[in-house]
């Protein structure tokens, strides 16, 4: 008996390198490299027996059982390739695709699962054919696999090749009357010397059917296609062998021991017993074979190898131009918003804010327009607002950080302007000569009816001629005139002063925060690169273990 344990760690490593090929299922070398480990995890000593159809490779086979064991007739019968084992009694069983197990004593049910329809078509539910027979050749750990005819349908050929791969030894029967047809040639070649199947026994059956001279040019053809596939049998076995498959079943069948003889059959069976006992505890069979898959396997490997190193070294150069972009975003970001900053701060400064404002902003005050002026005043600052903003925000776009906080600026209440009381009011005759050009010029409007009068303007307040006990009225219009005036200026001042005091201490703030946003942090690897990179790890550690295996296996 074989010891499939002995090829576990190989088989793990194979079906491995299945998983990070990512090979297309249909691929030969997926169904290759799947049957190898199949194959190995088998204990049986595997022998297939394959030829085109009507070449007697069931009659064959049912010669060596000694009983019509398995189907024939003279059309394509075997659909499914059938595996003949060990059983105390004749039974065969069906294994469904869906799992369903059909048993029965006998091999009748053969008929309805295994072999072809009238439309030559293979029944599509069929997972596995099994037949079970009290041979005892079988008992020695051999198992039979009877395959498809050949030159029948191209489904049955994939099916073939498929199953050849596996065995540890091959019987291909051959039609003596037309020997080494192309299409056999080329299976030859194909399907067993590119793939380092050479142990074969060839049979020629339909020998007795040829003159004795016809039959002496065909084992010496013959002969010269044989001696390629005879590497790893025994030196003093033959591997062309005669043998009258129908003949042989007829005289088992009836007991005749004798005419058995004549046909060949008992000699083509001892040598399949000295093969079996040659080799099923040597590794001269499979060895080959599994070199073969494994160097096919490793150069797919090494081929992935390569395209993830490749990959790699695209995204490190990716990764690194990336890299450089972003050190000039952020060098050109943080120019701009430093830049915008310091126009802002230049703005703010508090004798360029009150140069440009203080006059403006106190008029205002004056003719009562205060809100107007605010919101022109709110609209300059939003613009300087904004375009510090868009360095922040191409900031945040460019090294994919999340929006800080927006720089908000608050403006102080609106000033409250406390006027002294004005002067005594003149003579009637003077009133529109006086009184009415300074109510025109300064906007300020006037209350009559009492000493303390109010007015409200555009939203602020004014309190006019709020009495303090102290002030003295002024004694002209025109003094009164220049106090309204000083005292609109001084508020102006003081809000603008405030509001550049509180702005700078908020963008200062700002800037602390903007300043981690226009930070370009040197990520590390993307996770993609990490992976393959731990692809290559693994695909290199694979193709070590793969060649210590194999080398660990030759010298068992």
């Amino acid at each position: 008996m074989q010891r499939p344990e002995i090829y576990q760690d190989l088989t793990d490593y194979l079906k491995s390198a299945l998983g990070i090929l990512e090979l297309d299922k249909n691929s030969q070398l997926y169904r290759d490299t799947t049957s190898i480990c199949n194959y190995l995890a088998k204990p049986t000593f595997q022998i297939a027996v394959f030829g085109p159809f009507n070449y007697g490779k069931s009659t064959l086979l049912n010669a060596m059982l000694g009983n019509r064991t398995l189907p024939i007739d003279l059309v394509p019968t075997t659909g499914a390739a059938i595996y003949v084992n060990y059983g105390e009694e004749l039974h065969a069983k069906i294994t469904l695709k869906d799992g369903t197990e059909i048993s029965e004593p006998g091999t009748d049910v053969l008929k309805r699962y295994a072999i072809l329809d009238d439309a030559r078509q293979m029944r599509d539910d069929v997972a596995a054919v099994n037949v079970y027979c009290p041979h005892p050749f079988l008992q020695t750990g051999v198992e039979l696999l009877d395959l498809p005819g050949t030159n029948d349908r191209e489904e049955q050929d994939n099916l073939v090749r498929d199953k050849l791969l596996t065995a540890d030894l091959v019987v291909q029967v051959l039609d003596a009357r037309k020997l080494m047809t192309l299409g056999e040639r080329e299976n030859l070649r194909d399907w067993l010397s590119d793939r380092n199947i050479n142990t074969v026994l060839f049979v020629a059956n339909f020998l007795n059917l040829l003159e004795p001279d016809e039959q002496k040019q065909v084992y010496n053809r013959l002969l010269f296609v044989a001696e390629s596939f005879r590497s790893n049998l025994p030196n003093n076995i033959s591997n062309i062998y005669r043998v009258d498959a129908l003949p042989a079943l007829r005289a088992r069948l009836k007991g005749d021991v004798a005419a058995a003889q004549t046909t060949g059959i008992a000699a083509f069976e001892s040598a399949l017993q000295s093969i079996v006992a040659a080799q099923q505890e040597q590794l001269t069979v499979k060895l080959p074979r599994i070199e073969a898959i494994a160097t096919k396997i490793g150069h797919s490997l090494r081929a992935k190898a390569e395209t993830v190193t490749a990959e790699i070294a695209a995204a490190q150069k990716k990764h690194k131009d990336k890299i450089e972009i972003q050190q000039k975003a952020e060098k050109l970001i943080s120019k701009g918003f430093q830049a915008s900053v310091s126009d802002f701060e230049i703005w703010l400064y508090q004798p360029t804010l009150l140069q440009r404002y203080q006059s403006e902003m106190a008029l205002s005050l004056q003719e009562g327009s205060f809100d107007a002026w605010k919101l022109k005043f709110q609209r300059e600052v939003l613009h300087q607002q904004q375009t510090i903003a868009e360095w922040v925000n191409k900031a945040c776009e460019f090294f994919e950080k999340e929006q800080p906080i927006a720089l908000l600026i608050s403006f102080p209440p609106s000033p409250q302007v406390t006027l002294p009381e004005p002067p005594p009011p003149p003579p009637q005759k003077s009133i529109d000569s006086e009184v009415a050009p300074v109510a025109i010029a300064t906007g300020l409007g006037w209350l009559l009816g009492g000493p303390v009068g109010a007015a409200v303007v555009g939203g602020a307040s004014y309190i006019l001629n709020k009495r303090t006990g102290n002030e003295k009225p002024p004694e002209s219009s025109e003094a009164y005139l220049n106090q309204v005036t000083e005292i609109c200026s001084e508020a102006a001042k003081n809000y603008l002063a405030r509001f550049s005091t509180d702005t700078f201490s908020m963008l200062q703030h700002y800037k602390e925060i903007a300043g981690k946003v226009i930070c370009f942090q040197d990520s590390k690897e993307p996770l993609n690169m990490n992976v393959q990179q731990y692809q290559l790890q693994l695909i290199n550690n694979l193709i070590e273990n793969l060649e210590a295996e194999l080398d660990r296996i030759k010298v068992i």
